[in-house]
């Protein structure tokens, strides 16, 4: 398929690195970055795990934002 593209900086720059690096065409160095994109898109993430600790406290009702934080660092000093 012929088409025309207008490429970002970063990606012409990339683009003509690995021309250059491999001595290949334009069209050649485009379809590695494409397929390359596209392998690591394919690729399954891992999945986020949110670590806890239990500081010993029970729950905190944060609506009232002064009592929240005296609970958690102790009392204020006036």
């Amino acid at each position: 398929m012929r088409t025309t593209v207008t490429l970002a900086e970063d990606v012409a720059a990339e683009l003509e690195r690995l021309r250059r690096e491999r001595s290949i065409g334009v069209s050649e160095a485009l379809n590695e970055l494409a397929r390359a994109g596209m392998v690591s898109r394919s690729k399954p993430r891992e999945g986020f795990v949110q670590r806890t600790h239990d500081f010993g406290l029970s729950t905190i009702d944060v609506t009232n934002v002064a009592e929240a934080l005296e609970q958690l660092e102790g009392p204020a000093f006036g």
